[in-house]
Parts: C-alpha cells; structure tokens; sequence
C-alpha cells in the first residue's frame, strides 16, 4: 500500500461533499476517481495532496514516496521557453551532470589516494547517472513534448505567450519528467487531441509509479486503469477493474438495491394495512396488535430508494420533417488561412439516417468544415449542396450561437416565440434549470451550463439534420450518456466532431479521418476504424519492401506478414461475431416485449394496436432471420 484514505469528511458550509471516504493506492495500481459534476472529486485529489484539510479524518502517504498533481485549469508565469521549462524538471540530473564534469577535471591533476578516492565518488555517481536516464534525458523531453502534441517548431516558444490549454500541456509534460512515485491528474485529456491521447495512455500504463485520474474520458479510463473510487453523494465506493467493469457491476448493485427497495416497500404497505384493519376493529387487544406491530415497523431499518441513473437531464431528439434520402453533398472543398492551408479537394456526402463522426488531431479545420457547411465561414472553393427538406439544428462547442446578454429564459422564448411559458419552463426544467435559474444571464453560465442550454434550444429545433461541434465538452459522464441514448433513438441524420472515442464508438456509423489535409472515410464504429488503420499500416508497411532487388522475401517474413493479417482478420470476425449476437438479443428482447404487451386487456382490445404490434413483429421475425444467417456464417 502507497497511499490510504482515512475516514475524510468534508463539508462546504452546510453542504456535505465527502462522508467517512475512506480507501488505499497499491504501488503501480491506476485508478479513475468517478463520479457527476460537483460530486468533489476534484476537492477529494486537493486533500490527498495537501491543498485542502479535510474537517477530519486522514491521508496516509508511505514514508518517502513523492506525489506530482496536475489541476485542472494551470496559468503558469514563466519567462522560459517550452524546452526549458520542461528541462527543469531535470534539474537533479542537470547538477549530478555538472558534478561528474567537475570530477573529470578534478582527476587530471590528481594520483595516488586522491585520485582513488575521487574516482570511488565518480564511479557512484556515474552509476547512479545511469540510472536516473541522465544519458537520454534529452530525447526524453523532446519524446514527452512530441507525445504531447508540440512540433519541434513549438520548443523555442516563450510559455507565456502561450494559451491555457497549451500552458495545461507544458505543466503535464513537466509532471510526468519528474516521475513522482504517486501522479495525480485532473481531466489531463482536456487539452489533447487523439494522437496525444492515445500516447499518454501508452505512457500512463507502462508508468511504473501509481496514477490517480479524474477524468470523463471513459475510452481513456477503460486502456488505463484497473479501479474506480466511486463519489456517490457524498458515499465513496470502490470497485475493481476498468470503466466498462465498474458500469456494469454498478448497474447490477442498482438493480439490486431497487428490488431491495420495493420489496421493502411492499412488505411496509402490507404491514401498514394490516395496522389499519387491526385498528378498525376497535378492540382492546387488537389495538394492542396494532400498536405492537408499529413498533416492530418503527425498527426496521429503512433501505433508501436508488437514485434514477438518468435522473439528471431529460433530453428527447425527434425531427419535425423527413428530410430527402441525399442530406448533404461537398464537393472539391478547400480552405486557407493567409499562408496555413487546412484542407483542399474535399469531397464527401451524407445520407439520412447516418451519424457520422468527423475526426482528426487539433488544428486540422475540423470545426471549419462544420462552420462552412453552416454558412459562418466562407470556404476558398467547393460547393455545398443540402438535400430537400432539410432543416439543420447546430450545436457550437464556443457557444457562439448563444447571446451572453440574454437570461436563460429569453434565450428560449426569442428563438421560439411560439411556446408558451410553461414549456419554456418546464424544457429548461429538464436541463436542471429551475425556479430563478431561468432568469440568469447566459454570459454568467458556466461552460457545463452553457452546455445544457445549448442541448434545450437544439432539442426544440426538432432539426433532422443535427450539427455538433464537441458536444460532450463540459458533460459529466450520466450526461454524456443522456446525449448517447438520444442520438441513437434519433430518427434524423447527424455529422459531429469530436475527440470523445467512447462517445464516437457509441453513437456513430461512419467516420471521417482528416489527416494531412485529405478525408478517408471507414464504415463502422471507432474500434473497427483502429482495426482498419491498423491493417492499413501492415499493408503500407508490406509495400515498403526494396523493390529493386529480385530476391523474394524470405519465408520467415513472410510467415510474419501473413501471422499479423491473420490476427487482424481474427479479430475483425470475432468483433462481427459479437456484433451480431448483441443485436440477436436485441430483437429477441423486443420480440418478448412485445408478446408481453399483447397480453395485457387495454392492448389486445384496442384493434390498430394490435395491428401495429403485429405488424413490427413480423419485421422483427424477418431481421432475426438475416442475423442468424450473419451468425451462422460468421461462426462457420
């Protein structure tokens, strides 16, 4: 054990944020601290390190062990390049450097026991160089810098020129140089893009110190950790395995704790009306039972009924129109800024129904394609073309489409004039905005909030062809679940960017890749484009073979080649496989439910019911049959 959590209590005023939290850190363990926004897992990482007394109990750290915290928003005030406030972090190794350099001098002059003395301190300290990496300290920053998305380019430049999510970067950078036996991070994957995540997750897993996480990113916390500590009203639980495990363990306990619930309740309904039949007798020794059975009623310990999973924001996507089956065509679409081109020659079209997630690293104009295809930025050539009956809802990760002087309940009533106050109301209501929250000004919002309002005036524009720019930024996880569940019910057509990877293998159909000025499209699910890179890169890497000789590759490289094909193949038949089962359950469950509901006397006494039942049956009954054939095939 590197770290325990004692008995911490916490209160703001009379707001209590951590009750008798109490859990351990082993070394090299990675765990994800969880929990809505305003839960206090920020506040609980500021008590482990120190930043913030708990109202009681205790942090333990083992003696000798060093902790690295990363906040999240950092300003930091330095005159220093990005290279050298980096290679602070090794100011140990830059002192032992400049100590053996001494000693070497110092030897010259010296012989006899002098010199065998110096040479025993040279030889400790050139061993102990060694180990510290002081002989690769230098590819070690450059390595840390590029993992995190900064070009040779970026080296030079003063940290105070730069932005805050830059500043983020730099600080994390330095955090992770100093290698601190116990790294604390909270949201560290804000600022980054996919590539940058994907190589702090790499990083992260082969650190050889133990990593505590605060993070919404639940792709991330899946690759890293293997527990969570969950912050639940004020209740801190712990659970074993990653982010996948934890939801499903946390679903059962919930499901668990409902039965518990209504049985209980049950049996105090059944007990309270026992009571009251006793009482309306009016006898004495009725009575007496009656009071006794109180009593036993009085003592029971009462089972609290487990908050809604989804009790936080209510969010219903459906579009007014059907749009036509073409829903938007680009075509030879470019874009510069001055001298930096972002793209040139795009070409792609969306069909109804499809979601389509735009991805790509940072700087690379995803947001400006979005922008262009909404008429807020001109584009350099191409033509945009939307279908028939298409009417575009827009969601703006800046907010831009808000107006800051306007409270919450204008924002609502100027863009939709024709509701009545109590929907207004009772629509932000649903997005947590309630009693005189309606009257705050937009410009007073929090991003999470601003956010929420976002979501209200795109769910009221009932668009069937939905636009959004990084939607899930500012959501806590249950939110950003809300807004999965929407999208995928939603029988309209959407096109996103976002660097959500949970978020995109939830809810898209298709997937974009702009990269190096060009768009590849890959069909399926963020997993299935990693599968599809990943065999592009073998197939590249085949290619790359000399040519000019004419010498046929050798057997065992082949054997190599055709191994990692294989794998790749393996792999994509037993993702399919899966696939195909989730979805047999799927219409099976839905089968179920309808023969269930055909029992019930207010559905098969109502004719048009029964037809509409019957009806969506027999599709059912058709789709079963294609996935078992898919099944069948697959598993052959």
């Amino acid at each position: 054990m590197i770290l325990a959590c004692q008995n911490i209590q916490k209160s703001f005023g009379l707001q209590p944020i951590l009750k008798n939290a109490s859990f351990h850190i082993e070394e090299r363990e990675k765990t994800a601290i969880v929990g809505i926004n305003g839960a206090g897992k920020s506040t609980l990482l500021k008590i482990l390190v120190g930043e913030l007394p708990p109202d009681s109990g205790q942090v333990v750290v083992s003696r000798g062990k060093t902790l690295g915290y990363l906040a999240q928003h950092q300003d930091l005030d330095s005159r220093q390049s990005i290279y050298e406030e980096l290679l602070d972090a090794k100011r140990d190794i830059l002192a032992m450097e400049e100590r053996i350099r001494s000693l070497e001098q110092e030897m010259k002059a010296l012989e006899g026991e002098a010199l065998t003395e110096k040479l025993e301190l040279y030889s400790r300290l050139s061993h102990e160089f060694e180990l510290q990496n002081g002989y690769a300290y230098k590819s070690e920053i450059i390595g840390v810098l590029k993992g995190l998305g900064f070009v040779p380019e970026d080296f030079d430049k003063p940290v105070s020129t730069l932005s805050g999510g830059q500043k983020t970067r730099v600080s994390l950078g330095k955090l992770l140089l100093t290698r601190p036996d116990i790294i604390l991070l909270d949201e560290p994957t804000n600022h980054l893009d996919m590539s940058s995540i994907t190589w702090l997750e790499t990083y992260l897993s082969n650190y050889e110190g133990a990593v505590i996480i605060v993070a919404h990113d639940r792709y991330f916390l899946n690759k890293i950790v293997t527990k969570i500590v969950e912050i639940d009203q004020g209740e801190v639980q712990v659970f074993l395995g990653n982010y996948w495990d934890y939801s499903q363990k946390k679903a059962q306990l919930r499901e668990a704790r409902l039965h518990a619930w209504m049985n209980q309740q049950r049996e105090i309904r059944h007990q309270e009306a026992v009571i009251e039949k006793l009482r309306s007798f009016n006898r004495e020794k009725s009575i007496r039972r009656a009071e006794s059975r109180e009593k036993m009623l009085d003592k029971i310990q009462r089972v609290e009924k487990p908050t809604e999973a989804s009790a936080e924001m209510h969010l219903t996507l459906e579009p007014e129109i059907l749009s036509g089956a073409d829903v938007l065509s680009v075509t030879n679409l470019s874009k510069s800024f001055g001298s930096l081109s972002l793209f040139s020659g795009l070409d792609f079209s969306i069909k109804r129904g499809e979601r389509v997630a735009l991805i790509g690293n940072n700087g690379t104009g995803k947001t400006t394609i979005l922008k262009i295809i909404n008429g807020l930025v001109p584009q350099d050539t191409g033509t945009i073309r939307l279908g028939s009956r298409v009417k575009i809802g827009y969601y703006d990760q800046e907010h831009q489409v808000l107006h800051m002087e306007k409270t919450l309940f204008e924002e609502i009533s100027d863009a939709y004039p024709r509701l009545s106050n109590t929907r207004i109301r009772s629509t932000l209501a649903a997005f947590l905005f309630t009693g005189d929250d309606v009257f705050k000004r937009i410009g007073d919002l929090s991003g999470g909030e601003r956010g929420r309002v976002s979501l209200a005036k795109l769910m009221l524009s009932e668009a069937n062809f939905l636009i959004l720019d990084e939607p899930t930024n500012h959501l806590d996880i249950i939110s950003k679940e809300i807004l999965e569940n929407a999208l995928n019910c939603y029988t309209g057509t959407v096109l996103y960017v976002s660097h959500d990877r949970y978020f995109i293998n939830t809810t898209c159909t298709r997937i974009l890749d702009l990269h190096e000025k060009k768009l590849t499209g890959y069909l399926g699910t963020y997993d299935y484009y990693l599968e599809k890179k990943e065999e592009l890169a073998l197939s590249n890497s085949g290619s790359l073979a000399p040519s000019d000789s004419a010498t046929p590759p050798s057997e065992g490289r082949m054997d190599w080649k055709q191994q990692k094909e294989e794998q790749a193949r393996q792999r994509k038949q037993e993702n399919d496989l899966k696939r195909a089962e989730a979805r047999i359950l799927e219409l099976e469950e839905r089968e179920r439910e309808i023969d269930e509901l055909m029992t019930r006397e207010e559905v098969y006494t109502n004719v048009a019911r029964c037809m509409e039942l019957n009806a969506e049956k027999q599709t059912l009954t058709a789709l079963l049959e294609e996935q078992y054939e898919i099944w069948e095939a697959l598993a052959q």
